[in-house]
């Protein structure tokens, strides 16, 4: 005769362990909260015009839209890097930042080309709120700036300010970035998208990979879908990500959308799933540093 009381501790335990080897990656996520750290907003609105010389979209991509896209992927909290179409005017992002501080942070950009580029940074830090400044050198001639005096006093005002230098930089100018970090490694630096590496230069890859022996760097895993020569979930692109991994640990990396850039190829959700279900080398501990622990050692939020 079976043991009722048996039986049903052995269901009971059965149950338990089959939820337990079902539970997602997304399930995993209630553990802790994502953040996103990088997207842009912009608006067609008088208020706020963009720059004489930019182009931008005749669609808008409004802080309530992206809202919408982080409540439906399970987002908490974004950073919003002030995008090129209103060149160094942050004064929608700035409008942006007062009206949904419990969301958002914020990225600005100053001229790297102006002397008083550290003190337009003070200002808008101290008394606009921005957690860090961004900056674009090209590839060609006209991002030799970098390698220039005016870099040195801004590095050092952003050092002032403890707020961190976010780098959007091809891999041919990350040598000239490591420069810079070699005279202020103590400040935290952030380099967007893997440096835009392309997976058929994997060799090139080791440039930014030499930056691990800093550790204040960190690198966005971004870009995996504008990297890759494949589809969805871009298995080329992710094995710079395996390097990176290597090199950096996923205390160091961190994953981002890159909204609304990535709908040009991707979705939102996409950017998310990638990291946080189809990279079958990272664990629940890696991921857990990537989507949110290594964004809130740089940008921590207060709730």
């Amino acid at each position: 005769m079976h043991d009722p009381s048996r039986r049903a501790f052995l269901g009971a335990f059965l149950g338990a362990f089959l939820d337990k080897t079902a539970m997602s990656t997304t399930d995993l996520a209630a553990d802790y909260r994502i953040i996103d750290p990088h997207v842009h907003v912009w608006k067609h609105d008088p208020e706020f015009p963009f720059a004489k010389e930019a182009h931008p979209p005749e669609r808008d991509a409004t802080p309530e839209t992206l809202l919408g896209l982080m409540k439906a992927n399970g987002v908490s909290r974004t950073v919003i890097i002030q995008v090129i179409h209103y060149r160094y005017n942050n004064s929608y992002l700035a409008a942006v930042l007062k009206r949904y501080p419990q969301y958002f942070q914020g990225v600005c950009r100053v001229d790297p080309l102006d002397n008083a580029a550290p003190d337009h940074l003070s200002r808008l830090v101290e008394e606009q709120g921005f957690r860090g400044v961004r900056l674009s050198p090209g590839a060609d001639a006209a991002g030799d700036w970098i390698r220039g005096p005016l870099m040195p006093p801004l590095w050092s005002r952003c050092r002032q300010l403890k707020v961190p230098m976010t780098l959007l930089v091809p891999i041919a100018r990350v040598p000239d970035a490591g420069a810079l970090i070699e005279r202020f490694p103590d400040l935290t630096v952030v380099i967007d998208h893997m440096a835009d590496c392309p997976v058929d230069k994997p060799a090139e890859l080791e440039k930014l990979i030499a930056l691990a022996r800093y550790p204040k760097v960190f690198v966005k895993v971004s870009h995996t879908w504008s990297l890759s020569h494949q589809p969805y979930p871009y298995l080329d692109a992710q094995e710079h990500v395996k390097r990176l991994h290597a090199a950096f640990g996923p205390q160091r990396l961190m994953w981002a959308t890159d909204w609304p850039i990535i709908e040009s190829v991707a979705t939102y959700s996409q950017a998310l799933t990638v990291v946080r279900d189809d990279m079958k080398f990272l664990t629940a501990e890696d991921k857990q540093w990537m989507l949110s622990g290594s964004v809130e050692r740089v940008w921590p939020f207060a709730d």
